[in-house]
């Protein structure tokens, strides 16, 4: 199964999200396009926040040095994204494929991130609250499925908001996998907490024809 998390805006919590599926499923990981923070990558983060001994953390297609819009990283960088040169890694393993920000963030002058998705992608959406956030959220599946992609499901995070949740599930009839509250801090322990919550309705997701 390959899952690839995305998220409403940048800062939801794409990363927290994808180190508990990476738990929960010992998956393996892969961020295709890392722009910026290169001695603290997301990859690194999920390295220090997993405890099992199976998943495998797959090198970045692209690494940019400015934590910018991927297309203006690379701009920065002196080079050009291009789609072919973003290989997905060989795996028997499970594995989790993180985005960057939302899915209409720019690669180049022509694609942004839904055109890393392929067609055998499980698609999870990270949804947090804030002013605005249930249109983000809306607007984000309705695109998904215009490409012709379905959502597999939502993870809620931050501070509980049970209409806003309500009226998302209500209205898109997309399962909700779980919800990460607004933590002092995630660390290993935490991280496999939620893990074990999650574990179930993540391998429900391999059986869904969605």
């Amino acid at each position: 199964m390959k899952i690839f998390v995305t998220g409403i805006s940048t800062d939801v919590g794409k990363t927290i999200a994808s180190s508990i599926i990476v738990e929960a499923l010992e998956a393996d990981y892969w961020k295709p396009i890392q722009a910026g923070d290169l001695d603290n990558s997301d990859s690194h983060k999920i390295q220090s926040r997993i405890s099992n001994t199976k998943t495998q953390i797959f090198e970045n297609s692209y690494k940019l040095n400015t934590p910018a819009s991927p297309h203006l990283a690379a701009e920065i960088d002196g080079i050009k994204i291009e789609l072919n040169q973003i290989q997905e890694p060989k795996t028997k393993n499970n594995l989790v494929i993180e985005g960057a920000g939302g899915i209409f963030v720019p690669l180049n002058e022509e694609e942004t991130i839904i055109d890393l998705i392929q067609p055998d992608y499980k698609i999870v959406i990270v949804s947090r609250h804030y002013l605005g956030s249930i249109n983000h959220t809306l607007l984000t599946i309705e695109a998904i499925q215009n490409r012709g992609f379905n959502v597999s499901g939502i993870i809620f995070s931050g501070s509980e908001n049970k209409s806003t949740e309500s009226l998302i599930l209500n209205k898109t009839k997309i399962n909700c996998i779980g919800r990460i509250d607004e933590e002092p801090y995630f660390d290993q322990n935490v991280i496999k907490e939620y893990a074990d919550l999650f574990r179930d309705n993540l391998f429900a997701l391999e059986k869904s024809k969605i």
